[in-house]
């Protein structure tokens, strides 16, 4: 999520008034995005579509990555971006101890893995710029500028590319992990944001806004240069939008309504709804089950995600937003709090701890 300069006109200095903006409409706008929970996508179509080499591993390792044999941190960490120290952190789990703070360009808001040490991006709104990191050591190995207001990063199912929106220009940027350079920048209408691929389909579907009415739909056979072939209207304002691990739904949240709906992507009609709480919400799965939170409302739920059957439900941290989970934990940040809560998978609370002023995305990294 963002605190953004286009919803609510603070270009300098927002950092002195975010608490002064808790509790306002515009904070729905404080989201980073769905970049961090593409890993299980990637875990589940694995066997049906081979990949060739590991994104950027020659990169990597020279950085102290993947195959660097030395700095190997914690088999499994949480990633936190901290917005108003210009930070990515990392955390150890279930512990909560800070093991890293490394630096990264101004502004960083959401981030992207794909969980099993191959590289991180970081997306620095204000800044322009896009870091890219080792997967195991969290090294920076290539910063790419030149963007207007990136927002989102989502890394394609194939691990060899990431996608950035960036919602001042309208764009989506396609960057080849490899070759470490843009491929193709496409323009798909203004305030371009959340954004998750369906593998099966070679698609990719964007929400044209933070509180959007129409989610534009990428033709990505070719991840170089992805290619505008539909739009969608939904009927409601949308904030999120997720593809199940099975791409047999698309998971689309409300920016204000209570409800997350759930659609058939190949009619496009409701399956059915599940009551959070308050929007925006955001989405996260592992396996067969979907987690779901409410930041306003102070909520996150585990979903049966075939039938929308609510299994836990628990509180989290005023303003936790932002959520990643896995098999092993479930975490979500809190923006207006600045802390990590850290879950089971059934949901019972192991710890809170606060890490900084504002704690915007999280995702899980388990390198090996």
């Amino acid at each position: 999520m963002v605190l953004h300069r286009s919803g609510i006109g603070w270009v300098s200095g927002r950092k002195a008034i975010l608490p002064a903006l808790v509790g306002a409409a515009a904070l729905l706008s404080a989201c980073g995005g769905s970049g961090s929970h593409r890993q299980m996508q990637a875990a589940t179509v694995a066997s049906a579509k081979p990949t060739a080499v590991r994104p950027a591993t020659a990169h990597a390792r020279r950085a102290g990555g993947p195959g660097a044999g030395r700095g190997q941190l914690s088999p499994v960490q949480a990633l936190v971006t901290a917005e108003t120290e210009n930070r990515l952190l990392v955390v150890e789990l279930p512990s909560g101890r800070v093991v890293r703070r490394i630096a990264v360009a101004p502004d960083p808001e959401d981030l992207a893995t794909d969980g099993r040490g191959g590289v991180v991006a970081v997306v620095s709104s204000a800044a322009g710029k896009v870091t890219l990191l080792a997967g195991a050591t969290f090294r920076p190995f290539k910063v790419i500028g030149g963007f207007g207001s990136p927002h989102i990063a989502t890394i394609a199912p194939d691990d060899q590319h990431v996608y950035v929106t960036d919602d001042a220009r309208g764009t989506v940027t396609a960057i080849n992990l490899f070759t470490l350079r843009r491929t193709s920048t496409i323009v798909v209408g203004a305030g371009a944001h959340h954004l998750s691929f369906d593998p099966w389909q070679n698609e990719a579907w964007v929400a044209l806004g933070e509180s959007a009415t129409t989610i534009v739909i990428l033709d990505t056979s070719n991840y170089d240069q992805p290619r505008v072939i539909g739009r969608f209207e939904p009927g409601f304002p949308v904030h999120d939008v997720e593809f199940a691990p099975d791409a047999q739904q698309v998971w689309v949240t409300s920016s204000g309504g209570p409800d997350v709906s759930v659609f058939d992507p190949a009619n496009r009609h409701v399956l059915f709804r599940v009551p959070v709480g308050a929007g925006p919400q955001h989405v996260a799965f592992d396996g067969r089950y979907a987690y779901l939170t409410s930041g306003y409302g102070g909520i996150i739920e585990r979903v049966n995600a075939s039938t929308g059957r609510i299994l836990d439900r628990a509180k989290s941290p005023y303003g936790s937003f932002e959520l990643a989970a896995d098999s092993r934990y479930v975490v979500t940040s809190s923006l207006l709090r600045g802390t990590l809560a850290i879950y089971t998978p059934q949901l019972k609370l192991i710890r809170i701890v606060r890490l900084a002023p504002a704690t915007r995305e999280v995702a899980i990294s388990s390198p090996t």
